[in-house]
């Protein structure tokens, strides 16, 4: 399998032959135009097999979803407060309120049987303060014949229509059953759904018993329990989702644009100053790491006034209040913590060996000097992923939010009157809630995975893409090839979708199934670990331990040999099995002259990427300080998961662009080991004198040191 490559890159010198122009073109292998053939054609059909699933799935999130079912409770006709589409329009009444103070001081009980999800809520624009000097009302949306008033009215007489009432329909909302309801509590906005306080207003009470209302509970527990169920596990993982759409702006500058701008003038400064660049990378990297976790402590409320608040609006200064996501914010702050130490002890580490990687990015400055359309080629997979992503993450939010709202079935005394039969209606009074079906769920995971092959595949895209040009112009002696055209950067693109795209695709497939595997397989083997701790079983904590460094070594490995096999790709033509196996085989018989360049200059350029994913990272905290993000509709629970998001959209952008890079001295590597083992046996003929003096100083100092 193994053949020289120069034949396959086009300019070999072959001895003249006597039959004239025509045979010594068929001598010089012009392999690269026109002796390819489509590799991985299997692997291409289910790629677009693949596509059009994803259409599909993407389609039934956009029919069935409602992101608002993600931040906004439901009201007790199951509409989402603040939809527009409901019944009755609630476009802005986004706030849901309990109307009865006894249903949710019974619901806070351990040892009850109903649920606060179960007793009767309305939705209204803000959240009802009782008067000081009148009884204020609450009551339910108007229908029926005896309310004729509309929604706008209803919204202007702040909910109250209580002197409309009958005899009949104000002896029942004294019973605190409907359809009008007291305002004895003050109440306050925490993440759209109002928060009874303990301190009920007097005045309002004094009035509420001198009308023979009924007897209204107090305490603790009435205080606590719409806070517990705003708190719970699953609202908030739904208010991180919800997070994200509200939080677009930040997304696309802080994730899209300012590592796209930031990693151009990366690989301008690498032409300009190779030499300090370096230097530079490893200083901005230690600045940027300090930066983001004074940022995480500030949130966390451990240093500063600018903690995080889940209260919305004004509010009594001195009430205040958490929940779990401060909490969040609390480890991350203590992670990141971790991470800066660590980080800041391994670059000053690597210091010594800082040398030896400018003199590789050297060789790579030149080429990417000479072959000046791959620093704007990483714009086109850039602009592929950025409208894949904006179309994936809202599919995602309505997949997150396509249940079926559904009436619960209760044994809670939930009896309310209902305006438009005339009654109390006890039969079906129970709370809504959105069910999801086992269908959704796998849904949702095939939307994951399909975002994890996309990215992976149109990152291998480039990659081979940028392998082509550079192999181009080594086995051309840095010359422009008159074999290819005159932007080699376009014959790549040519020659890979039109033989070897089923390639790419497979590779890509193959990492993101290990990863995702691995990432599936990663809880369960925690919850291993917690049972083997628990019943001392030493062989099952060695289990675990060795499963896990097996994985990721696999994960590694795999990761390793795919970026190797998308160069020979480039180079040869060849499927991605073979190329795999070529790559390999040149890696193994040439690990001593390249494996400390190699790692040395991997490790500069993977603190580049950080660099910059972490500048994206400081960016969106600043602009999720704005007002915008801190109050009212665009409320984002915690900056946590929008500046991760961002985090990891800087990296995903930068490692496109660092390709450039890091691409071109692999390439040059692998190129370099095929034409000084095989072409030549042992001295390289189409290497440039730079690269010659760098592999051939290192070899020098390894020597050295042995």
């Amino acid at each position: 399998m193994r053949f020289p490559l120069g034949a396959v890159i086009g300019r070999y010198p072959f001895p003249s032959s006597s039959n004239g122009g025509q045979d010594q073109n068929i001598e010089t292998g012009d392999v690269i135009r026109h002796g390819r053939k489509c590799r991985d054609i299997p692997f291409l059909v289910f790629f677009i097999a693949f596509w059009i699933a994803l259409i599909v799935n993407s389609s039934f999130g956009f029919h069935k979803g409602n992101p608002l079912r993600l931040t906004h409770g439901l009201d007790y006709k199951g509409n989402v407060c603040g939809d527009k589409n409901g019944n009755p329009n609630l476009h802005g009444l986004g706030v849901r309120y309990w109307v009865n103070p006894n249903q949710v001081f019974e619901s806070g009980f351990k040892d009850t049987h109903s649920d606060l999800e179960d007793f009767k809520s309305i939705c209204l624009r803000d959240c009802p303060m009782p008067s000081n000097d009148t009884l204020k009302w609450v009551c339910n949306y108007p229908e029926g014949d005896e309310i004729r008033l509309s929604m706008e009215q209803w919204v202007s007489r702040d909910y109250d229509y209580f002197s409309f009432l009958t005899p009949d329909m104000r002896k029942s909302s004294l019973q605190l059953l409907g359809p009008c309801y007291p305002v004895l509590f003050p109440s306050v906005n925490v993440l759209w759904s109002c928060e009874f306080m303990t301190r009920k207003s007097n005045v309002s009470l004094q009035q509420w018993h001198m009308m023979g209302g009924q007897t209204v509970d107090d305490g603790m527990i009435l205080d606590k329990t719409v806070h517990k169920s705003i708190n719970s596990q699953s609202s908030v993982l739904k208010r991180y989702v919800a997070d994200i759409g509200k939080s677009w702006p930040v997304l696309i500058v802080c994730g899209g644009i300012i590592p796209l701008i930031l990693s151009v003038i990366w690989l301008a400064m690498i032409q300009c100053l190779v030499s300090a660049m370096t230097w530079i990378t490893v200083a901005l990297f230690d600045i940027l790491i300090i930066s983001v976790t004074i940022f995480f402590y500030l949130k966390a409320g451990w240093i500063g006034n600018d903690a995080i608040t889940p209260i919305i609006g004004t509010h009594d200064p001195s009430y205040h209040l958490s929940g779990r996501e401060r909490v969040h914010l609390h480890l991350a702050a203590v992670f990141m913590t971790v991470i800066m130490v660590v980080a800041i002890l391994s670059s000053i580490a690597i210091a010594r060996r800082i040398v030896k990687a400018t003199s590789v990015l050297k060789v790579a400055s030149k080429i990417i000097g000479e072959v000046r359309a791959l620093i704007i080629f990483p714009i086109m997979p850039y602009a592929v992923l950025g409208i894949f992503y904006m179309i994936w993450i809202s599919a995602i939010l309505y997949l997150l939010s396509s249940g079926e709202v559904v009436r619960d079935r209760c044994n809670a005394n939930c009896c309310a009157y209902d305006l438009k039969m005339k009654q109390v209606n006890c039969e079906r009074c129970c709370g809504h809630t959105i069910h999801y079906t086992p269908h959704i769920g796998i849904a949702i995971l095939f939307h994951l995975f399909g975002w994890y092959w996309v990215t992976q595949f149109v990152k291998a895209f480039s990659s081979t893409v940028i392998a082509g040009s550079v192999a181009s112009h080594y086995w051309g002696h840095g010359e422009a090839l008159q074999e290819i055209s005159f932007l080699p950067i376009f014959s790549s693109v040519k020659r890979l979708v039109r033989y070897n795209i089923g390639s790419v695709a497979i590779g890509s497939l193959m990492v993101s199934f290990i990863e995702s595997l691995t990432r599936i397989l990663k809880p369960l083997r925690k919850k291993l670990m917690v049972v083997d701790i628990k019943t001392h079983n030493r062989v099952g904590k060695v289990l675990s331990v060795s499963s896990h460094f097996a994985l990721t070594c696999i994960e590694w490995i795999i990761r390793s040999v795919n970026h190797n096999a998308y160069i020979m790709i480039a180079i040869t033509g060849e499927s991605f099995f073979a190329a795999s196996a070529m790559a390999t085989e040149l890696i193994k018989n040439n690990i001593l002259r390249i494996g400390k360049v190699n790692v040395i200059g991997n490790v500069i350029l993977f603190l580049g990427k950080l660099c910059v994913s972490l500048a994206s990272a400081l960016f969106a905290f600043l602009m999720l300080d704005t007002h915008k993000y801190k109050s009212a509709h665009d409320k984002v629970s915690s900056p946590l998961i929008p500046v991760l998001v961002c985090w990891g959209l800087g990296f995903v952008v930068a490692t496109l662009f660092f390709a450039v890079v890091e691409v071109s001295i692999d390439t040059i590597i692998l190129s370099y080991c095929q034409d000084s083992d095989e072409e030549h046996r042992g001295t390289t003929q189409y290497a440039t004198p730079l690269l010659f003096e760098t592999l051939d100083d290192q070899n020098q100092a390894d020597r050295h040191d042995q």
